[in-house]
């Protein structure tokens, strides 16, 4: 970030990151803005500027760099290492973050230590027939499901249609875990069951956490177990 001479981001992230900023030109876009955003922090790439493009939480995770290696491709544009030789139009460094699911399964404690299914709510993108299917299909196999963009002022049904399609797999005390604002200002830790889900309240940076049949309430924490105590014997316990 410091040595870069152009941050380009969706304006509320680069609010976020605003106390790190050095005095770097700032290119902000609003929603819907992805591929503008892109367009620009490669453009400015091969002008030969040092550019920062700015995600939450993981940027290869419903994040830019696909869209930016996309349009890469479509442009016959060569990306490639930043240290690259000569074959390389644009030199690109993809810097690992913490993504929510990450972050608000550590707030929640363990309830990702088995296998789990992410899927986005958002069928801006995506039909709400395949979101649907992908849904049906990880409930029944058993997966924990972790729901991102679950709620917006748009769409406010698709959420408590979720849960009735996972009502039919699992028991309505399962239990359900709803992180909003993860490691942020703002940030909230729910514990609830899937009945009770769609009492809580939700947004777009909000993550739900549905547990499998394995999956279980401990004080202010969840877990799902991975089998240990069930293949190990326990080591002895007292004074």
């Amino acid at each position: 970030m410091a040595t870069s001479r152009v941050v380009v981001g969706y304006k509320t992230y680069v609010e976020l990151i605003a106390p790190l900023l050095v005095g770097q030109e700032v290119l902000a876009t609003g929603m819907l803005g992805e591929v503008q955003r892109c367009q620009l922090a490669i453009d400015r790439a091969l002008a030969g500027d040092a550019v920062a493009l700015i995600s939450s939480g993981d940027v290869g995770i419903y994040g830019m760099a696909g869209l930016v290696l996309e349009i890469c491709r479509e442009r016959r544009l060569r990306p490639g290492p930043i240290a690259g030789g000569p074959e390389v139009d644009l030199p690109l460094e993809i810097i690992p973050g913490v993504p929510a699911l990450a972050a608000g399964a550590a707030l929640l404690g363990a309830p990702l230590m088995h296998d789990f299914a992410v899927i986005s709510l958002s069928d801006l993108l995506t039909p709400w027939e395949v979101i649907e299917q992908r849904v049906g299909a990880a409930a029944a196999a058993d997966f924990v499901l972790v729901l991102y963009n679950p709620k917006s002022k748009k769409r406010h049904w698709q959420l408590g249609a979720v849960r009735d399609l996972v009502l039919r797999h699992r028991p309505p005390e399962t239990p359900v875990g709803i992180v909003s604002r993860a490691m942020r200002p703002g940030q909230t830790v729910t514990i609830t069951t899937l009945a009770d889900m769609l009492q809580s309240a939700v947004d777009m940076q909000t993550i739900v956490l549905i547990g499998n049949s394995q999956t279980y309430a401990y004080g202010d924490y969840l877990v799902t177990p991975r089998g240990y105590l069930a293949k190990y014997e326990m080591g002895g316990h007292g004074g």
